[in-house]
């Protein structure tokens, strides 16, 4: 699929909406492999296998020239054969599909969005560590993915970081980052016995609910953690559950609540998952003040000030638009929950990890498209989808803010500049 379209007499049409044209609602949504990339128009008259799409109204039509003023330029290059192009055909009717949503739209951006600091920490650790061993012979592990962004992963991946489901995968004495999500102190206790070189790049904020989760165990209480209960295998309830394996259990919801058999109701308390949504949590957290009147709590919330910072935000966004886009990848605990709050605003809402997941049906009257990304999505992927929406048509971009973030976190000592 065409990004630009490189014309003879130099000049050149750009066609911003090839990832949409490629991506799981397009091409890749039909079962082929598209590839994009920028596509050099032959001299007028020459046979050519290069369809545009020029018109708000849905043709498409086969030309080799640039026109002047289409509503959007929307192409399929010559790699694809004219059997594909024709009528009923599979490529033909994809961009059939993409054309019917060609006009103008407002893309409101959620303000905040994209890295929070913890997440901009523990890539630092990575990039630090990986520019530290370059050219040395000494790949860095990373146990699990360093966070849950799957172009964040690739991208460190080609940069050289290895990424391990678990300790054994790494060699005895070799370097470790442990992710932003923590780990328990069973994983501990393994890297020390191989004597794994470790750099943590656990959150603190992740580090804090560690810390309590001990302190309540310590003080002989059963320790209640709120969170995600199909998230038993979520790296950062995994990491909190194994501070006090015997004295804590896992919470979802009210129901989950009622059931709790604790022995002593006067020795309870609660701590919660960093990334949940704050409207959910608050009432299993009253439900538990109701059953056990006498229940301690953290000191100050454990959902993240970035979580709550970018759930607000998209409510905000959300009241205020036609559909809502967050970018994040599927294992994300955070982008999962802005999603859920979009829709419970009564807003339709879609997880996308990058442009190509968007699907034209989503947009197809929605005139103010609302944009967010989670806190471990980067803001290129934000940039992306904009681009591509306006390789749709018009595109008038208002940014909402309901909150600016001055937050940042100190690296690791392992990592800091020598």
């Amino acid at each position: 699929m065409a990004t630009e379209i490189r014309h003879p007499d130099g000049t050149v049409t750009p066609c911003p909406a090839a990832p949409l044209l490629a991506g799981a609602g397009g091409l890749a949504g039909r079962g082929f492999r598209a590839r994009t990339g920028p596509e050099r128009a032959l001299p007028a008259g020459t046979p050519s296998d290069l369809w545009l799409v020029t018109a708000s109204d849905g043709a498409v039509s086969p030309d080799n020239t640039a026109t002047d003023g289409p509503a959007a330029v929307l192409a399929v290059g010559a790699m694809a054969s004219p059997g594909l192009l024709k009528a009923g055909g599979p490529v033909r009717t994809v961009l059939e599909a993409w054309a019917r949503v060609v006009c103008a739209r407002r893309v409101l951006l959620a303000s905040p969005r994209s890295l929070c600091a913890g997440v901009e920490r523990a890539i630092e650790v990575v990039e630090a560590l990986l520019e530290r061993y370059a050219g040395s012979g000494r790949p860095v592990f990373v146990r699990r993915q360093i966070v849950h962004n799957l172009h964040v992963v690739r991208d460190m991946e080609s940069r050289g970081a290895v990424f391990v489901g678990e300790l054994e995968e790494v060699p005895d004495g070799a370097v470790v980052v442990f992710s932003a999500h923590g780990v328990s102190p069973a994983v501990w206790d393994e890297a020390a016995r191989r004597g794994l070189e470790v750099v943590d790049a656990t959150c603190p904020l992740v580090a804090k609910v560690h810390a309590e989760a001990r302190r309540f165990a310590a003080r002989g209480d059963m320790v209640v953690l709120v969170g995600h209960a199909g998230h038993a295998g979520h790296e950062e309830v995994q990491g909190t559950l194994g501070e006090a394996s015997a004295s804590m259990v896992l919470v979802e919801s009210v129901e989950d609540v009622a059931a709790l058999e604790v022995a002593n109701r006067a020795r309870v308390s609660y701590l919660t998952q960093t990334t949940l949504a704050l409207d959910e949590t608050s009432q299993v957290v009253t439900a538990l003040e109701n059953r056990f009147p006498g229940i301690r709590g953290p000191g100050s919330d454990d959902i993240c000030y970035a979580t709550t910072n970018r759930q607000h935000a998209v409510a905000a966004v959300a009241a205020r638009s036609d559909v809502v886009l967050v970018v994040g990848s599927v294992n994300s605990s955070n982008s999962q929950r802005l999603v859920e709050i979009a829709r419970r605003g009564g807003r339709s809402a879609y997880l996308i990890d990058d442009a190509g997941g968007i699907r034209p049906e989503w947009i197809e009257r929605a005139d103010t498209v609302g944009l967010t990304a989670g806190a471990s999505a980067p803001q290129r992927l934000v940039d992306e989808v904009t681009a591509a929406l306006g390789g749709l048509g018009p595109v008038t971009v208002a940014e909402h803010t309901t909150v600016t973030e001055t937050v940042t976190f100190a690296l690791p000592t392992a990592v800091r500049a020598r």
